[in-house]
């Protein structure tokens, strides 16, 4: 086991790839190759054919049939900031949460100090938040709510779809980070109802693909802008923006490499199918909580009910700073895993681990409960540590 990786960075990318996702990639470099909206040979119609399967299986998979709506971004951050951008204004407020990703908290600080009023929702130390502390926020000039579905360092999994009827009673958009449960568990958001949600996510994570894909489902009464403007393949006639969806928000050629490898990442999932995902990594879950909670120097973060977080996992010594049992779990045990404030300094005040952060597992459909029982061994060797 020693001389493998075990690999528990999913949160941060998720690897090994599917073996669909290469060969997909691989045929579109030596088979297609094209760009696609950009010329009208049989390449680039391919690509093109390509971006609009993707899309497909994409709205398949969150449930969402209108595919001009499902727009592709180089990640969920940039997904992220388009709609923070398009819908926030100096003078206006906003309500999010004290678990968010710098991906939502630099653009909201950056416009806050313009003049955005932000309302931050506390959660408790198990990362949990009360749902009527949104709506008592709520103010004629609230005009979005932002939300992440689960906390990239405790793993709490907020219930969104509460927070969706509350938004679409007071008609406010409301957006939701996707980033570490598109792919993991199901995203419970029926966007032909609830109209005012987006759902961003990215890629490279639990969805299977490659790093620089991402991209948002956007509900049908919320009106987005760019912030990147230029070339789209279509009205290339004209010196201004198209004004249709999709190609709206998607100026500059596609990651279409990447996209051809979500494609194959999605389609991967919809084949094993979520739950059987979520049911494995609820077992890899339980076994390392239950084997991590009898090690006597390591402190949980979070709930330990499996049911209640997403495959990741915050943990400390308490006899050795983070930094120190990283390392010693990549060079002597083979161990990948974060450690530090994973982008999300928020998160650690409210579980008490600012500044010096935690060591986080998080785990895969890929790895194995033989992985979980070395990994506890390797935490009990480290734990004796004088």
């Amino acid at each position: 086991m020693k001389e493998n990786i075990v690999y528990f960075d999913n949160s941060a990318t998720s690897w090994p790839k599917p073996k669909e996702v290469l060969e997909s990639i691989k045929y579109f470099t030596n088979e297609i190759g094209g760009s696609p909206g950009r010329s009208g040979h049989r390449m680039s119609i391919e690509a093109s054919r390509l971006v609009e399967e993707t899309r497909e299986v994409i709205g398949e998979f969150f449930n969402y049939d209108d595919t001009s709506r499902i727009v592709f971004t180089k990640n969920i951050t940039e997904a992220l900031n388009i709609c923070i951008f398009s819908l926030l204004k100096p003078g206006d407020h906003v309500i999010t949460s004290s678990t968010e990703h710098n991906s939502v908290m630099r653009p909201l600080r950056f416009l806050e100090k313009k003049g955005l009023i932000i309302s931050t929702i506390n959660c408790s130390p198990n990362g949990n938040i009360n749902i009527s502390d949104i709506e008592k926020n709520i103010n004629n000039n609230t005009k979005m709510v932002i939300l992440t579905n689960a906390s990239n360092v405790i793993g709490t999994i907020l219930p969104i779809d509460k927070v969706a009827k509350i938004t679409y009673k007071h008609k406010i958009p409301f957006v939701i980070d996707c980033a570490q449960t598109a792919g993991e568990i199901p995203i419970n958001i029926n966007l032909k109802k609830y109209k005012n949600c987006v759902i961003t996510f990215t890629g490279h994570k639990s969805l299977l693909g490659t790093t620089g894909t991402g991209g948002m489902c956007i509900g049908e009464d919320v009106n987005l802008m760019p912030i990147i403007f230029g070339g789209t393949g279509s009205k290339s006639d004209k010196d201004v923006q198209p004004d249709f969806l999709p190609d709206y928000l998607e100026s500059g050629t596609l990651n279409i490499l990447g996209l051809a490898g979500l494609k194959a990442g999605v389609s991967y999932l919809l084949k094993i199918g979520l739950n059987n995902i979520r049911n494995h990594e609820k077992l890899l879950l339980s076994k390392f909580i239950e084997g991590a909670s009898k090690i006597k120097n390591i402190i949980i973060y979070g709930s330990k009910d499996p049911d209640a977080r997403v495959g990741l996992i915050s943990f400390n010594f308490k006899n050795i700073n983070p930094s120190t049992a990283g390392l010693i779990l990549d060079k002597k045990y083979s161990i990948m895993c974060r450690v530090g404030l994973h982008c999300n300094p928020n998160a650690h005040k409210v579980i008490s681990t600012f500044p010096g952060g935690t060591i986080r597992f998080s785990f895969s459909y890929f790895n194995s409960l033989e992985e979980i029982d070395y990994s506890i061994n390797a935490l009990s060797e480290i734990s004796k540590i004088k």
